[in-house]
Formats: C-alpha cells, sequence, structure tokens
C-alpha cells in the first residue's frame, strides 16, 4: 500500500482542522477583522459581538454560564493560570497543593514552580492503569490545601480521572478543584457543575485551530485568582492581551460540531480501537496494554512491544505518524514519565506507541496500521535474535 503520505494516527499530540471549521473562521481572518476592544465603531462591535456568541457556546457545551468562560492560548496558559493564579490568590489560607505524577508537564512544571516559592505539593502516585483513586487525593488533603489538580483524561494511555467524584470531595471541604480537561473536552462528557472550579480546554484537540484555549472559572462562589499576564485587563482583568477573534470563532464551531457528533463518534471510535488492539495483539505475543481499558478515551491506545529497540520501531513506521508518548517530552531520549509512574520497566516504556485515532480515521487506516506495525515488530525481533545467536 503506497502512500504520499504517512497516515495520521498521533491526535492526542493535535488533531487536524476540520474544512467545517476553516469556515466559520475564513470571514474573521479577511472581511470582518476587527479587534473585539475596539468599541466605538462597527468592526469592533462585529468582532465582540463574534466573542460573545462564541463564549456562549463553549459555556453551554460545560454546563457552565458565559461570563465563566476565559480566553487564552491554549492548555499550557489555562493550566498556568489556573494554577499559579488560584495558590497564589489562596496564599493566606493556605499553602498546599495536589496533583499526580502522570499530569502533563504543563501541571507538574506550574506545580514545581509553586514548591519554589516556598508552597508544599503532594504529587499522588495513580494505579497502575493511571487512574487516580478518590481515597487517594481524600489522604492527600490538609487543613492547609487550597488546590488539587489532576487531568480529566490522560494525554498518553488514555486513562480517565473520576473528576466528578474528586470535585465533590474538594468542594464539601472548601478546596478548589482544577482540572486539565484538554484531552477530555469534546470526547467524553464533561460537567463542570458538580465541583468543578477550574477547567482548562484547548482547541486544537478538538479539531479546532491552534493557538486558543479558554479557562473555565467558577463564578459561584467566585473563584479568586492572580492575573499571570498583564497589559490592558482584558477578560475581567484576568489574562490581557488582544482576542485571537478567528481562533474564538473556529472553537467555538469546533465545540458545537464535537457535541453534535456525541455518542455516536465515541462508539465508532472505540471500535476502531479495539480493532486496532485485536488485531495486533492476535498476530503477536509479547505485547502490553496501557491504561484503563474500561475507563479511557475512545480513540487512545498504548501498547507497549517486548524484545525490541524502541527507536528502532518509532523509526521503521515511516508510513504511519505515531509517537512515543506526549508531543511535549518526545525530544527527551528519557523514558516517558507517565509510563514510568505506571510501573512500566524502563526497556518496555522505551518501546511503546501512542495510536491516536481520530474524527478521519478509517477502518482501512486502521487495518493498514495494524499490519504495519505487526510487520516491523516481527522483522526486528528477527533482527535481534539472529543477532543474539550468531
Amino acid at each position: 500500500m503506497t502512500r504520499k503520505r504517512p497516515v495520521y494516527l498521533d491526535h492526542q499530540a493535535t488533531t487536524p482542522l476540520d474544512p467545517r471549521v476553516l469556515e466559520a473562521m475564513l470571514p474573521w481572518l479577511t472581511r470582518d477583522f476587527g479587534n473585539a476592544a475596539s468599541r466605538q465603531h462597527a468592526f469592533g462591535w462585529t468582532a465582540e459581538s463574534a466573542v460573545a456568541a462564541a463564549r456562549d457556546e463553549i459555556a453551554a457545551t460545560l454546563g457552565a454560564g458565559p461570563g465563566e468562560v476565559v480566553f487564552t492560548s491554549g492548555a499550557t496558559e489555562s493550566n498556568n493560570l489556573a494554577i499559579l493564579g488560584a495558590a497564589r490568590a489562596a496564599r493566606e489560607r493556605g499553602n498546599h497543593v495536589v496533583t499526580s505524577a502522570v499530569e502533563h508537564r504543563a501541571v507538574l512544571d506550574p506545580c514545581r514552580q509553586l514548591a519554589a516559592e516556598g508552597f508544599e505539593v503532594t504529587v499522588l502516585a495513580p494505579d497502575p492503569t493511571g487512574r487516580v483513586a478518590v481515597e487517594a487525593v481524600a489522604g492527600a488533603l490538609t487543613r492547609r490545601t487550597v488546590l488539587v489538580s489532576l487531568m480529566a483524561a490522560n494525554n498518553e494511555v488514555g486513562t480517565l480521572n473520576p473528576v466528578e467524584e474528586i470535585a465533590f470531595l474538594c468542594a464539601g471541604r472548601g478546596i478548589l478543584f482544577h482540572t486539565d480537561a484538554a484531552q477530555a473536552f469534546g470526547k467524553v462528557p464533561l460537567d463542570v457543575t458538580r465541583g468543578v472550579a477550574l477547567a482548562s480546554l484547548s482547541a486544537h484537540k478538538l479539531y479546532g485551530p491552534k493557538g486558543i484555549g479558554a479557562l473555565y472559572v467558577r463564578a459561584r462562589p467566585r473563584v479568586a485568582l492572580s492575573p499571570i499576564v498583564f497589559g490592558g485587563g482584558h477578560e475581567g482583568g484576568l489574562r490581557s492581551g488582544t482576542l485571537n477573534v478567528p481562533g474564538i470563532v473556529g472553537f467555538a464551531a469546533a465545540v458545537r460540531i464535537a457535541r453534535e457528533g456525541g455518542d455516536a463518534e465515541r462508539i465508532r471510535l472505540a471500535a476502531l480501537r479495539e480493532s486496532l488492539d485485536a488485531a495486533i495483539h492476535g498476530a503477536l505475543d509479547g505485547v502490553t496494554r496501557n491504561g484503563n481499558p474500561a475507563e479511557a478515551l475512545p480513540g487512545n491506545l498504548s501498547l507497549s512491544f517486548a524484545g525490541i529497540d524502541g527507536e528502532r520501531l518509532i523509526g521503521s513506521l515511516r508510513d504511519l505518524a505515531v509517537s512515543s508518548g506526549s508531543a511535549c517530552t518526545t525530544a527527551s531520549a528519557e523514558p516517558s514519565h507517565v509510563l514510568r509512574a505506571l510501573g512500566v520497566p524502563e526497556a518496555l516504556a522505551k518501546a511503546t506507541i501512542r495510536f491516536g485515532l481520530g474524527r478521519f480515521t478509517t477502518r482501512a487506516e486502521v487495518d493498514f496500521a495494524a499490519a504495519t506495525v505487526v510487520e516491523a515488530v516481527r522483522r526486528l525481533r528477527a533482527e535481534r535474535e539472529s543477532l543474539f545467536s550468531a
């Protein structure tokens, strides 16, 4: 099977822009180019109206109010604003923050910054599937705890956390709960009304444009945040900077399309994921599936292959666009911190592939991917055996 471009199976890293999203954005890139903060003429009024409509769309999908959606440049900025902003604002009440060992670097690094500022940071270990138990969170809370930050869905192994239960626990103790929902929003149901105080969102994880995201900030009772970006007082003073109107419009379009796809798309992706897993497991031994198979993103599949060199495996899959883990850490030669936290041995962690299926993935592409991986693993194992037997 000859292809000019590899089959794209890395949707946890980013998703292609849906053509319908591009269509919604185009007028705001050309004709309607006004600054939403220009309130003295029609160009600004038109842009401001588009931003308001987009805010309504995203808020309604979350179960939130429009005033609870703060636009940012993406989930990394949202995580930083949520974690640094909430902890610093609450410092007089306490100095303890709880997170987990399998969070994205955009959560772990701000927590390290808080530790450098004198905060106490507890990093919880997940279970072997990557899930953080409610009981583990409860056991970590103290009278000085001001913030708990746990992802809704893991970006490497796809495991879903019991967000509603943990949020409810925190709310009952007067502790802010933040969730990095970049991977979950638009893919699995997410309701912020059950105790979530802060939630980070990203457009490019759900077929929207890069460079735009949002932070849900609960209004009642209002979450106090110390801004981390200054210069103009935009977004209620929480995030200064000229609003990315085309990106915001595209974000809202992507959210609407994802919501309309709903259960049907989740069922389709889960079926493709299980087909891919079955085809590879049926043809190869020494394959381990990482994550929680019952509570997971429908399009995510993480597999580790024993007996081969991980770099050679990825290098031999040129007809597939797959990754060994998070796009933010693949430049490092070190094995994934997520897989290490799950107890995966280093050699096996380095021989891991993350498959990310998406909206435009077809059955034929899944079949092709399975056959390609099986052939590559068999060849590399044969080469290894030949080398050791020589």
